[in-house]
């Protein structure tokens, strides 16, 4: 089954009423936990981000705590599992300042917990993806946003 374009369900969106479209976006949600999140996100959470943002890194915080630094294997599945966490709400943002912070922010807690290091390169391979990626973001920023977060991917780079 091929599934329409997104002109075409916006316009079809517009022609019903609020009851109907209010039972559609309950049926999502039912359908699939993301939707369910995501409309969590855009009904109670859209409106207060540096709150949002603030819960987000307290839950990486949290994954950080339970990350056994002395098996190598289960770190990397751990640390891999928190970024694709934090990759998800990044996408329910859907803004790019949010994006460097929130990476940034996961590049800060792997070197300030000594996870980076030239004897695990699976680790520092993800750090560095990690950084590019933030960076990526950082260059459609304000210049004057830019400016600190360039400051900050400086100072976690890897001597």
């Amino acid at each position: 089954m091929k599934s329409a374009s997104i002109s075409d369900i916006k316009k079809e969106l517009q022609t019903l009423p609020p009851a109907s479209l209010m039972a559609l976006c309950l049926r999502l949600a039912k359908f699939k936990a993301d939707n369910k999140e995501l409309l969590t996100y855009l009904l109670f959470e859209a409106d207060d981000l540096p709150a949002y943002v603030n819960a987000v890194k307290e839950e990486i915080d949290e994954a950080f705590n339970e990350i056994d630094r002395d098996k190598s294997y289960l770190a990397k599945k751990r640390l891999r599992k928190t970024i694709r966490l934090t990759n998800k709400y990044i996408r329910y943002v859907g803004d790019k300042e949010t994006e460097a912070e929130l990476l940034l922010y996961i590049c800060q807690k792997m070197k300030d917990s000594h996870m980076v290091s030239s004897r695990n390169t699976q680790i520092q391979n993800i750090y560095m993806q990690l950084l590019k990626k933030s960076v990526k973001a950082i260059d459609s920023l304000h210049d004057d946003l830019q400016y600190e977060y360039i400051r900050m991917v400086n100072q976690l780079e890897i001597n």
